[in-house]
C-alpha cells in the first residue's frame, strides 16, 4: 500500500511534489465544453437547462422548482435519528458562526466629520448541491447557515434531479432545516450558469457557493466576475502530525476518512517514530478490508498518500506549514501547546479525540476549506463570505477647508488636476 519515507531533505520533497501535481491546469477540453454550456444557457435560458437535463441527467423534471410542500414532506418523513443529528449539527454550526458576525460602525469626530462602515448581507446567494451518490446534506448546512447569519436576503439552491426527476430527499430535508428559500432541479455547469445569468425560472444571484465536479468547478471559475464565488476547491486532503504517543489505529482511520472522498484525495502522515509509521500502514491495510470505498481509498493512498518519518517535531511543523493542508490533525502528547505553531491550515484538529469527521459534520467550524496549499492565503467559508461592506463620509465645510491644501497637493502631484479642482472650487 505505502512505504515509509525517511525525511532527509530530498526524499520528502519528492513525495510532496505529488500533492502539488493534483492541482494542475484544468483540462482544455473541459474548459471548452463548459464555455459552450455557459453561453448556451445565457442565450436560451430554461430551454437550454431542459436540453442539458435530458443530455446529462437522462430526465427532464416535470417542473423545475421543487414545491415547498415536497420540501416539508422530505423533512417530516425522513429518519428521525438523521433529522435529530442534522438539527444538533445545525445548532453547533450556528453557534460558532454567530460569533463571526461583524457590526456596522459610525465614528463621529469632534470637528463634525462623520465616518463609518455599513456591513450587510448579500441580496441573493445560490448554493450548488450535488445529488445522487455524492449527496452531502452536511454541505447544505455548512453553506446555508453562515449565509443566514450574515443576513442574506434570499437563498437559492440548485441540485440535479435523480432518474425519476426528483431531488434527493436528504438534501431537501437539510434545505428545510437550513432555511433555504427556493430549490430548483438543475445540475452541472448549466445550473451554475443559470444562477449567474438567471433564466425565465431561476433568478440570478450575487454569489455561488457549494461543491461540485470538475465541470461545476470550471463553470464557477469562468463565471467569477459575473458573480462572486466561494473558492476554487480541489480534491480533499488531510495531513496528520503524530509523535510516538499517537495510536496507529486512530491514525489509519483518520487518514482513510479523507482518502475515501476521491481517487485524487491526499492523505499524508508526518511522524517522529518509524514503528508508529509501520503500524499505521498495517492498520490501513487491515481496516480498509471492511470499508465500502476500499478501492477508492487504495488508489488515493497509492497515488497521493505518504508516510514520512521526520527527525523531530520542529521538522514536522516546518513541513506542515509548507504543505498548508485543508485538514490538519495534531496527534501529539500536548497538542494545545502547539496550536500557535501551525500557520497554514484550513482547519486544525487537536488531540486523539478530535478526528476530522467531527469537523465535517458536527463541531461547528465550517467544513468548506481551502485546498491545494491555498490555506497560505485563503480562509474557510464564514459569515464574512456572505456580506459586503461600504464606507461613508460626511465632512463639514470647516473640516474640508482644513484638509483642502493636503488633498490638492497630492492630486496635483499625481497630475489629476480635475481632482484638485473639485476641492478648490469650493473655496
Amino acid at each position: 500500500m505505502l512505504s515509509v519515507i525517511r525525511a532527509d531533505g530530498t526524499a520528502e520533497r519528492q513525495a510532496l511534489r505529488l500533492l502539488r501535481s493534483r492541482s494542475g491546469e484544468v483540462d482544455r477540453e473541459v474548459t471548452a465544453v463548459v464555455t459552450q454550456i455557459i453561453e448556451t444557457v445565457r442565450q436560451k435560458g430554461d430551454a437550454a437547462l431542459k436540453q442539458y437535463a435530458q443530455q446529462f441527467d437522462g430526465v427532464v423534471p416535470a417542473q423545475m422548482e421543487v414545491p415547498k410542500e415536497e420540501i416539508q414532506k422530505a423533512l417530516s418523513t425522513a429518519d428521525k435519528d438523521f433529522i435529530g443529528a442534522l438539527r444538533r449539527a445545525q445548532e453547533n454550526i450556528a453557534a460558532f458562526h454567530a460569533r463571526q458576525k461583524q457590526q456596522s460602525f459610525l465614528d463621529a469626530q469632534p470637528n463634525g466629520v462623520i465616518l463609518g462602515q455599513r456591513v450587510r448581507g448579500l441580496r441573493r446567494v445560490g448554493l450548488y448541491v450535488p445529488g445522487g451518490t455524492a449527496a452531502y446534506p452536511s454541505s447544505v448546512l455548512m453553506n446555508a447557515v453562515p449565509a443566514r447569519i450574515a443576513g442574506v436576503g434570499e437563498l437559492i439552491m440548485v441540485t440535479p434531479p435523480d432518474k425519476n426527476g426528483k431531488a434527493n430527499p436528504d438534501i431537501l430535508a437539510a434545505a428545510a432545516i437550513a432555511g433555504i428559500d427556493r430549490v430548483f432541479l438543475a445540475g452541472g455547469a448549466q445550473a451554475v450558469a443559470a444562477l449567474a445569468y438567471g433564466t425565465e425560472t431561476i433568478p440570478p444571484v450575487d454569489k455561488i457557493v457549494g461543491p461540485g465536479n470538475i465541470y461545476v468547478a470550471t463553470a464557477k471559475k469562468l463565471l467569477y466576475g459575473q458573480v462572486d464565488i466561494d473558492m476554487i476547491a480541489g480534491p480533499s486532503e488531510i495531513l496528520v502530525v503524530a509523535d510516538e504517543t499517537a495510536d496507529p489505529v486512530y491514525l489509519a482511520a483518520d487518514l482513510m476518512s479523507q482518502a475515501e472522498h476521491d481517487r485524487l484525495a491526499s492523505a499524508i502522515l508526518l511522524c517522529t517514530s518509524e514503528p508508529i509509521a509501520q503500524k499505521t500502514i498495517e492498520e490501513m491495510e487491515r481496516q480498509s478490508l471492511a470499508l465500502s470505498r476500499r478501492e477508492i481509498i487504495l488508489d488515493s493512498l497509492e497515488n497521493f498518500g505518504a508516510v514520512i518519518v521526520c527527525q523531530d517535531l520542529e521538522q514536522m511543523v516546518e513541513l506542515a506549514n509548507e504543505i498548508a493542508p485543508e485538514h490538519l490533525e495534531v496527534m501529539i502528547q500536548n497538542p494545545l501547546e502547539m496550536v500557535g505553531r501551525f500557520e497554514n491550515a484550513g482547519s486544525v484538529f487537536l488531540g486523539r479525540f478530535s478526528p476530522e469527521p467531527l469537523g465535517d459534520y458536527f463541531a461547528g467550524p465550517n467544513h468548506v476549506l481551502p485546498t491545494s496549499g491555498t490555506a497560505r492565503f485563503f480562509s474557510p467559508l464564514s459569515v464574512d463570505s456572505f456580506v459586503k461592506r461600504s464606507s461613508f463620509i460626511y465632512y463639514t465645510e470647516e473640516a474640508l477647508r482644513a484638509a483642502a491644501k493636503d488633498i490638492v497637493t497630492i492630486a496635483e502631484r499625481e497630475g489629476l488636476t480635475a481632482h484638485a479642482n473639485a476641492i478648490t472650487v469650493r473655496f
